[in-house]
């Protein structure tokens, strides 16, 4: 019973956060109807804000036809915004006992058949939909910040989902304009966060051990990774930096060096010189900026490197 991935055109999206909102200006620009459910009045006018603030930025990447801020739709009432729905989008709190409770009412009043996609980043599907009575439609789709611009969905299914539910829902993110990417099993932070930490950890070691600031970091990765990691992930550059022999060349010749700096760190103790050093670090960085204008210069940033990178691929 459930609807074509290429047939959807209402889609409800829950939570008048920045995530909440960031995928109802997602949405919205890909010429869907959207019903953005908020839990309280008082949130309306920094949603429409969020979407007035993405909607910048899409218009310069290119709006789908029919795409309006006029589709969008805000609701007070769960049951109500979820309907007539085609599909749903949860981007509540990270609380457990709320996202139970939430899925739960859900897994009632969603229409049969249609698929219930959580923005999680920190809790598992398999807890998200313990007391559901469908989980077997409930998946993950974990957005990268901001969900307007950056691409990237991450597809993972509870114990209980059925893998037809994560089919449809990598096909539907596909034909939204997303790149989905289909999980193997279930993992504490999913595959690109995980990374990110680990770029984390290393930053956070060096700031406390004197090697390196805060500034001195985010210079070798804007310079150095980041230019390249738009066209080539870590994988296939050191692949394509190692000429003919490609990876065999680069693990058999520099893989024994690394085993030293692969095994010697964990995680950091959070000590509050650290945590100040970072602190101190990235307000000298952002001087005296507020962060509405340092999102502003980060998705001006981001259109322009994703509007190279489709010339540099021809799409």
């Amino acid at each position: 019973m459930r609807i074509a991935p290429d047939q959807v055109t209402r889609i409800t999206s829950i939570g008048g956060g920045p995530i909440g909102g960031g995928w109802s200006a997602h949405f919205l620009a890909q010429g869907y109807d959207v019903i953005s459910y908020l839990h309280d009045p008082a949130e309306e006018a920094a949603f429409r804000a969020i979407i007035d603030t993405a909607w910048i930025s899409l218009e310069t990447l290119g709006l789908k036809e029919g795409a309006s801020r006029d589709r969008l739709t805000i609701c007070f009432d769960l049951e109500e915004a979820v309907a007539d729905t085609h599909f749903v989008q949860e981007s509540a709190p990270e609380v457990l006992d709320l996202k139970q409770a939430l899925y739960t009412i859900l897994g009632m009043a969603v229409p049969e058949g249609v698929v219930i996609s959580s923005s999680t980043s920190g809790l598992t599907m398999t807890e998200i939909q313990a007391h559901c009575s469908s989980p077997e439609r409930t998946i993950v789709g974990h957005p990268f910040n901001p969900p307007y611009l950056l691409p990237l969905v991450e597809i993972v299914g509870g114990a209980k989902t059925w893998p037809e539910a994560l089919s449809w829902a990598r096909d539907f993110y596909e034909i939204a304009g997303k790149a989905p990417l289909v999980m193997n099993k279930e993992i504490p932070g999913f595959v690109a966060t995980r990374l990110q930490e680990a770029l984390w950890r290393e930053a956070l070691h060096m700031v406390a051990n004197g090697e390196a600031t805060p500034e001195q970091i985010d210079i070798a990765l804007i310079n150095g990774p980041a230019p390249r990691m738009a066209m080539q992930g870590q994988c296939m550059a050191f692949h394509v930096a190692c000429g003919e022999g490609g990876m065999a060349t680069n693990l058999d010749q520099f893989g024994p060096a690394l085993q030293l700096p692969w095994t010697r760190l964990e995680a950091p103790e959070l000590t509050k010189e650290l945590r100040d050093r970072m602190v101190k670090g990235c307000d000298s960085i952002a001087g005296n900026r507020h962060f509405t204008e340092m999102a502003a210069e980060r998705d001006r940033g981001i259109v322009g490197v994703l509007k190279a990178v489709r010339d540099a691929r021809g799409t």
